[in-house]
């Protein structure tokens, strides 16, 4: 995965208009397309185990919880360190064990939000929310002339902020640090769906049409846009959510 990573570093020289090329957009689709079928993937397994009572008890009653809560960090960082060169195959099965465990994992939310009042509804409206946003940012760093690279370096910083944020405060169950936690969540989530956007169509070029590199960076580049999403989806529902 490495190796995927360190394709987009500069901006080629002497290209034509990138927002015109159709092996770009043909690219850039087939990111959109992965990204959308594991995004139905989650919501309909999220749905599934949510409102079966029988699987959630079987899911989150035992040890085994703490690999649907842990299992794709573990999957990403595993395979950052084993895959130094992943072929397709590869990839489609990181990506896709993901975003199953997400979407289980997610079942638990669809639980909690089917026993409150209005609580599928404030679900699909964080949904639609974190849907426009996520267009409309993606659109942004997919068409600026606005080198967002230099962000790079401090949005990952925001994200294991978060992380340490969101650990300290299991402990000390702040509603305010909770509310400031989602805030930035979702200006530093934002930020990352640009950003992603403008690295992988920086990317494309790099790849100088290797079909085999395109295919892997297709999958990676659908995870980390999926990714963007649940988080930033996850951050407004907080924001939404009735608090105490």
């Amino acid at each position: 995965m490495s190796d995927y990573h360190a394709q987009a570093r500069s901006v080629p020289t002497g290209r034509a208009d990138m927002a015109v090329d159709a092996g770009l957009r043909a690219f850039m689709l087939g990111i959109y397309n992965k990204m959308a079928l594991g995004l139905a993937l989650t919501a309909g397994l999220a749905w599934v185990v949510g409102t079966t009572p029988a699987l959630m008890a079987a899911i989150f009653s035992g040890p085994q919880a703490y690999l649907v809560m842990f299992g794709p960090l573990a999957i990403l960082l595993i395979s950052s360190f084993a895959m130094r060169n992943p072929s397709p195959t590869g990839a489609n099965l990181v990506y896709w064990s993901v975003v199953a465990l997400i979407g289980v994992g997610m079942g638990a939310l669809v639980y909690y939000y089917a026993r409150i009042p209005d609580g599928m509804l404030i679900v699909a409206k964080a949904f639609l929310t974190t849907s426009a946003a996520f267009g409309g940012l993606s659109l942004w760093g997919y068409t600026t002339k606005r080198d967002l690279s230099g962000f790079g370096v401090f949005l990952i910083m925001g994200v294991i902020g978060l992380i340490i944020a969101s650990i300290v405060n299991m402990f000390i169950q702040s509603s305010m640090m909770s509310f400031v936690i989602s805030v930035i969540g979702v200006l530093v989530f934002a930020g990352l769906v640009a950003f992603d956007t403008q690295r992988l169509k920086h990317m494309y070029y790099q790849l100088g049409g290797d079909q085999r590199a395109m295919s892997v960076a297709t999958t990676y580049g659908a995870l980390s846009l999926y990714i963007n999403f649940i988080n930033l989806f996850q951050f407004i529902l907080s924001l939404m959510s009735p608090r105490n």
